[in-house]
C-alpha cells in the first residue's frame, strides 16, 4: 500500500474513533436517546474492507455499524444527528444508531435482528450475479451470529449458487457478554465452519487496516472470478461495553491492557513511521479529523428536530406510504 493511501485510510478510522466519542459524550449528557453499540476498536475492519471493495459494491452491517456507514460514506454530522434524532440525520432520524444506512452508496443498512442480514446480502449477490454487473455482497456480523440459524442458512446458499458475497465476522471475542468459546464447539467461530460448506475460511488481523484490506480486496477478486464466497474472521476487540448501559466489567483486566496496546490507529500509526510519512502530517490528519468532529457535533445541535409529518413517508420505494398490492 502507498503511504499517501495509508493516510488516507488512517485519518478515516481516526474521524471514526472521534466520532465513536462524541456519540458516548453526547449519549450521557442526555442528546442520543435509546442505546448505542459502538465500534471503537472495531475500525480497521470497516476502512480496511471498503478500500479493498469497489464503490458499487454492497454493504451490511450489524446494529454495531457506525464504522461501516462511515467507511462507506456517511459524515460525521450526517450519523450524529440521526443519533440524535434530528432531521439532518442521515436516516431522517427515522433509523436511530441500530438502522445507519446510506443506499445512494450501496450501503444497505444496518439491522439489529442478529444474523438478519446474512441472507439479505445472499439476496443482493444473487442480484449482481443475474445482472452480471461484477459487484459483490458484503456481510458484516459478529461472532455471536455464527451460531444464529441464518449464518449457516446463508453460508449454505451462497456456496451452493457460487455467489459474489464475502462473509466477515468481527470476532471481538464476546457476544454481549458471554466469550463465544464457552458456547462454541470450534476454537474459530467463523473461519472453522467454513469446510463444512466446501469454501474458504480465513483469519485475518481485524486491527490491522493494511491486512484487512489486502484480504479483502483478494478474496474480492476471486468472487468475481465466479469462485464463490469466502468466508473471513477479522479478530479485534470493543473499547467500549457491548453497549452504553454495559460497564464491561466482566473482561478481565489483563486482557483489555493487552487488546488497547494493539489499537488500530496506533499500528497504522506504526506503519506510517515504517514508510517514512513525516510525524506531522499524521498529527494533521489527527487534526482534520477532530476539527471535523467537532463541527458536526455543533452541527447537530442545532439542527432540526424532524417534521411530524414526514413520519410515513420513506415506507415504500416511491417514498410514500400509501399501501401497495
Amino acid at each position: 500500500m502507498e503511504p499517501a493511501e495509508l493516510l488516507t485510510l488512517y485519518e478515516r478510522m481516526a474521524l471514526i474513533r472521534r466520532t465513536e466519542k462524541a456519540a458516548h459524550d453526547l449519549f450521557l449528557q442526555g442528546l442520543v436517546k435509546g442505546t448505542t453499540h459502538l465500534a471503537a476498536g472495531h475500525e480497521a475492519i470497516a476502512v480496511g474492507a471498503s478500500a479493498g471493495l469497489r464503490d458499487d459494491d454492497y454493504v451490511f452491517a450489524t446494529y454495531r455499524g457506525h464504522h461501516h456507514a462511515m467507511a462507506r460514506g456517511a459524515s460525521p454530522e450526517e450519523c450524529l444527528a440521526e443519533l440524535m434524532s434530528r432531521a439532518t440525520g442521515l436516516c431522517g432520524a427515522k433509523g436511530g444508531s441500530m438502522h445507519l444506512t446510506k443506499a445512494a452508496t450501496n450501503m444497505l443498512g444496518s439491522y439489529a435482528i442478529v444474523g438478519a442480514h446474512l441472507p439479505m446480502a445472499v439476496g443482493a449477490a444473487w442480484s449482481a450475479k443475474l445482472r452480471g454487473t461484477g459487484q459483490l455482497a458484503v456481510a458484516f456480523f459478529g461472532d455471536g451470529a455464527t451460531n444464529i440459524g441464518a449464518f449457516h442458512e446463508a453460508l449454505n446458499l451462497a456456496a451452493v449458487w457460487k455467489l459474489p458475497v464475502l462473509f466477515v465476522c468481527e470476532n471481538n471475542l464476546y457476544m454481549e457478554y458471554t466469550p463465544i468459546t464457552d458456547v462454541t464447539a470450534v476454537p474459530r467461530p467463523a473461519a472453522d465452519r467454513a469446510p463444512a460448506y466446501g469454501i474458504p475460511g480465513e483469519v485475518v488481523d481485524g486491527n490491522d487496516v493494511v491486512s484487512v484490506q489486502e484480504t479483502v480486496a483478494r478474496l474480492a477478486r476471486r468472487a468475481r472470478a465466479g469462485d464463490g464466497p469466502a468466508l473471513l474472521e477479522a479478530e479485534t476487540y470493543r473499547h467500549f461495553g457491548h453497549s452504553r448501559t454495559d460497564p464491561a466489567t466482566y473482561r478481565p483486566a489483563e486482557e483489555v491492557e493487552r487488546w488497547l496496546k494493539h489499537d488500530p490507529l496506533d499500528i497504522a500509526r506504526g506503519r506510517l513511521v515504517e514508510a517514512g510519512v513525516p510525524e506531522e502530517r499524521v498529527t494533521e490528519a489527527d487534526e482534520r479529523a477532530r476539527t471535523a468532529v467537532q463541527e458536526a457535533v455543533e452541527a447537530a445541535r442545532n439542527a432540526p428536530p424532524p417534521d411530524p409529518r414526514e413520519a410515513f413517508t420513506d415506507v415504500w420505494a416511491d417514498g410514500g406510504a400509501a399501501w401497495r398490492t
